[in-house]
């Protein structure tokens, strides 16, 4: 079983919001480690220590070993909670490792050769990451740290889906055989940009729209002068 990371802990008693907001000002983080058969148990971890690792994306797709005392148990990384307004960590969720049992990770895709592909190099396309990890399934002992999918061979509208992913011995991978094959990675032309107006295309745009506020100015214009008098009715006299 590969190992990537050890971290020392502390077993926890006292329970509660209070308990792990006193936790936090002392810089520890209150942690759950659950599952390999066994009740859940309340453990602490170092917050400074732990800071060290977070943005290292093995941590999530490696095997760790906790250690209490002389007591020590391999673990893997389900969630972290982070806190919404800081750079803390507020929780941190782990799943206890058994040998013979089979453990469900999400790992990272590591895509290699798209600088060189005819896609990008010659035919002047742009590669578009779909997703950048993907779940699996397998043995503690086959758990490698990221899948690596080649796309130097990739052309212009070529797309690489999950089962063009390459798998180590003894990994799967649960959407594949629930027979959803989704996209990864795909190469296709770049989005033409409007081209700006020249001078002369915004001059004449300008004129025109000069025009039309003219025309639709004038009716209101004529419509706020007054009628133009009748003339004068000749009073007819009669013959004397």
């Amino acid at each position: 079983m590969r190992i990537g990371f050890e971290i020392q802990a502390d077993f926890r008693d006292d329970q509660g919001k209070g308990a792990s907001r006193r936790l936090r000002r002392r810089g520890k983080i209150p942690a759950i480690l659950y599952g390999g058969k066994l009740a859940p148990r309340q453990i602490i971890l170092d917050h400074q220590n732990l800071m060290t690792m977070i943005d290292n994306e093995k941590l999530y797709s490696s095997i760790i070993r906790i250690k209490v005392g002389s007591e020590s148990q391999e673990a893997i990384v389900k969630d972290v909670q982070m806190h919404p307004a800081k750079n803390a960590i507020v929780h941190i969720d782990l799943q206890r490792v058994l040998e013979n049992e089979k453990i469900r990770i999400r790992l990272p895709i590591h895509f290699h050769g798209a600088a060189g592909s005819p896609g990008v190099k010659t035919e002047g396309g742009i590669v578009s990451h779909r997703i950048s990890d993907v779940e699996v399934v397998c043995l503690p002992k086959d758990l490698p740290e990221a899948l690596e999918l080649d796309l130097s061979q990739m052309k212009l509208n070529d797309t690489k889906f999950l089962s063009d992913i390459p798998l180590p011995q003894g990994v799967a991978i649960p959407q594949l055989q629930q027979g959803r094959n989704v996209a990864v990675v795909s190469v296709h032309a770049p989005r033409a940009a409007e081209p700006e107006p020249t001078s002369e295309a915004a001059a004449a745009e300008g004129a025109v729209a000069a025009g039309a506020a003219t025309t639709a100015a004038t009716p209101a214009a004529d419509a706020a002068k007054p009628e133009a008098a009748a003339p004068a009715k000749k009073e007819g006299g009669g013959k004397k």
